[in-house]
């Protein structure tokens, strides 16, 4: 019997621990190249991290920021340099949320929340959460995982079935063994998160280090985490899937000592993105700018000053304060001129204030310095959108898909773009990978279909009728991959 390959829909690993199947405890469990041995290989893992990945961006609100985004994916990558990764096919999301947590999956799916940009409150506490979860992947404890479930299955399914025997016969012993079961199955399996738990914070710690950070912001950011929890009736979300103790934190600042003292410098372009996202989670914008005119006012030094100045200009900027917005951004980019943070940002607001034609030039030169960026590309792409230039803004993205197939926003934006500009076979092509990549395949299908049907009666057309069959079968053999 071959090992299974994939669980469905996998919404919750929990869940797809408890239910392997019992039949499948005595399956002899291939190597998985390393000390560890699993149900899975990595190439498995990766395909089911895809599946997952797919679920979450069609059920979980995700933040289409490619700021935010960007410096998620970049600096990830950078720190997974330093960790034990082995395979850095990595996929990231970014939960629309500003409560704390942050999630691994199999294959190298990394999840944050946007509320861990407000809580962690330097790069190297953030950096501490990311290197937990990194190394939880490449200590690969979903799969590890799974195969403890196995091997712990029949016995705990024995005690159960004879408990529930025992009450079957009238004994008053039965509903109490039945507990007693359940309870000893439940321990061990927390007993065995807790082992991960562990050897993720020694490696998180390691990664920090060999990263360049103080390795005492791990701690630093548990007590943080149990500060939070002794204070609030709802403890961060995080803390449900990491529980932090005193014990906990004692272990990791030991481990922390053992390395040689680090000063920890504060990081510009984290501490932009945090103003980012204070700005976007303040409901009430105008208590935004009111807070960081403040916090300006109270800057202590030049690198305080320039984030609390950045925060002012976003703060007016999604107050539709835009002349004065604009006039932060040109303060700060006198002196930074090419950080690509400031250059998005001030395009961002002559866009919002109906200057798209200034945006678009502004963007032109910057993007002749950097070509192919991310948030320089998307911003020049709105700015074109603003300014009705639907065709030039679909040419810019569909070439920006070459360097990002698999950004999902992307595919959206250039569906939305398709049908401003008339181009109604073109519309169904591209909410068709949008489809494709958010998992709902039999939509995909209907609308490659669609693109079809207007492309078969058109003239010396078959090159791109023979892509769209192909394409047809590429989503029928994804949906029996996720299936089988």
């Amino acid at each position: 019997m071959k090992p299974f390959r994939r669980i469905g829909s996998i919404i919750a690993m929990s869940s797809a621990l408890a239910l392997v199947p019992a039949s499948q405890a005595q399956v002899q469990l291939p190597s998985l190249g390393d000390r560890m041995s699993g149900v899975f290989t990595l190439e498995e893992e990766h395909r089911i991290g895809r599946d997952f990945l797919r679920t979450i961006r069609r059920s979980a609100p995700l933040i289409n920021d490619p700021l935010i985004n960007d410096y998620v994916v970049n600096f990830t990558h950078n720190l997974a340099q330093h960790s034990d990764l082995q395979d850095h096919r990595m996929a990231f999301v970014v939960i629309d949320s500003p409560a704390l947590n942050a999630f691994a999956a199999p294959g190298g799916v990394i999840g944050v929340n946007g509320g861990l940009f407000l809580n962690a409150h330097t790069e190297g506490e953030f950096a501490s959460v990311m290197a937990h979860e990194l190394a939880h992947v490449s200590q690969r404890h979903f799969a590890r995982g799974v195969e403890d479930a196995q091997r712990r299955r029949l016995p705990d399914l024995a005690t159960l079935l004879a408990s529930i025997a025992v009450m079957a016969t009238g004994s008053s012993a039965g509903p109490a063994a039945v507990m007693a079961a359940q309870g000893r199955a439940i321990e061990n399996q927390l007993r065995f998160s807790r082992q991960n738990e562990q050897e993720a914070d020694r490696i998180g710690i390691r990664t920090l280090y060999n990263a360049g950070y103080d390795p005492n912001a791990m701690p630093a950011m548990f007590e943080r985490l149990l500060d939070m929890s002794r204070f609030s009736s709802r403890p961060p979300e995080f803390l449900l899937s990491h529980p932090v103790t005193e014990s906990r934190i004692a272990d990791s600042r030991n481990r922390a000592n053992r390395y040689p003292p680090r000063d920890a410098e504060p990081k510009m372009e984290y501490h932009l993105m945090r103003s980012r996202l204070q700005v976007r989670y303040e409901s009430n914008k105008a208590d935004a700018v009111r807070e960081f005119r403040r916090r300006l006012d109270d800057s202590n030094d030049d690198f305080e000053r320039t984030v609390n100045r950045y925060g002012l200009a976003m703060a007016l900027q999604a107050n539709e304060q835009y002349p004065e917005s604009l006039r932060y951004f040109d303060e700060l980019l006198e002196d930074d001129p090419n950080r690509i943070t400031l250059v998005t940002s001030r395009a961002e607001t002559l866009t919002a204030m109906n200057e798209p034609g200034q945006a678009i030039q502004y963007l032109e030169r910057h993007l002749r310095i950097n070509p192919g960026n991310h948030p320089l590309t998307m911003a020049h792409a709105h700015a074109l959108i603003s300014a009705r230039n639907y065709s030039e803004a679909v040419r810019v993205m569909e070439r920006h898909t070459v360097r990002r197939p698999e950004d999902h926003h992307l595919w959206y934006l250039i569906a939305e773009t398709q049908g401003m500009a008339g181009d109604i076979s073109k519309v169904h092509q591209a909410r068709a990978e949008y489809f494709i990549l958010v998992g709902d395949f039999r939509s995909a299908r209907e609308q490659l279909t669609y693109a079809l049907r207007i492309e078969t009666v058109r003239e010396n057309n078959d090159p791109l009728v023979s892509r769209l069959r192909q394409r047809v079968r590429d989503v029928e053999n994804l949906e029996r991959q996720m299936h089988g």
